[in-house]
């Protein structure tokens, strides 16, 4: 039996990757073509709120709501609507055009969770560190502590769990640019994969 996401996990991307600001993406129109070419019955779903809006609020700010079907699943993203920084946007200031750019993100994102362009997302959701300003540099930042069982922990043995399938070499790596770790806790980290 045919493995649709090892497949396209395999299709090299780095051609295709562009950068806007700090970030790299893979067009959403690239993602596309390329998840076409494997599977091309593969269909997308823009889903729309009970008053027919194209994207859903908690009041303060919108997201939107994808589904691509490939090989007989559908993987389903959910993306805030955002500025160029990466900010949500409050609800008064929310153009069609930033619905269309989030519901566009968000089909390269529901593609990438069939295994195309996956690794672009590596590392975005590593829990978020606790930063220490230093009075020298103010926009340093230092790099916490891991400990096994403290505040953190929990966290990074959620992103563990959910990862498992990156490795305990790049998991480790992943993390070591958010924390210190002794050799015991990547000890741990290991035992939890």
């Amino acid at each position: 039996m045919k493995n649709t996401f090892t497949e396209l996990a395999s299709i090299p991307i780095k051609d295709k990757v562009e950068r806007k600001g700090n970030f790299d993406y893979l067009s959403w129109a690239n993602a596309w073509s390329m998840l076409k070419s494997v599977c091309g019955n593969a269909s997308r779903k823009v889903y729309e709120a009970e008053d027919g809006l194209n994207y859903f609020t908690d009041g303060r700010t919108a997201y939107v709501k994808v589904g691509v079907h490939a090989s007989g699943q559908e993987h389903i993203d959910y993306l805030p609507i955002m500025d160029y920084r990466n900010n949500a946007i409050p609800l008064e200031k929310i153009t069609s055009m930033d619905v269309n750019t989030a519901i566009q993100r968000s089909t390269a994102k529901a593609i990438a969770m069939h295994g195309l362009g996956l690794s672009l997302w590596t590392g975005e959701d590593v829990p978020r560190m606790t930063t220490k300003k230093s009075e020298a540099k103010p926009k340093t930042i230092t790099k916490i502590t891991l400990d096994i069982g403290d505040e953190n922990w929990s966290k990074v043995l959620k992103y563990i769990g959910a990862n498992k399938q990156l490795g305990l070499s790049k998991i480790v790596s992943n993390l070591e640019t958010k924390y210190k770790m002794k050799s015991s806790v990547k000890k741990e980290i290991q035992k939890a994969m």
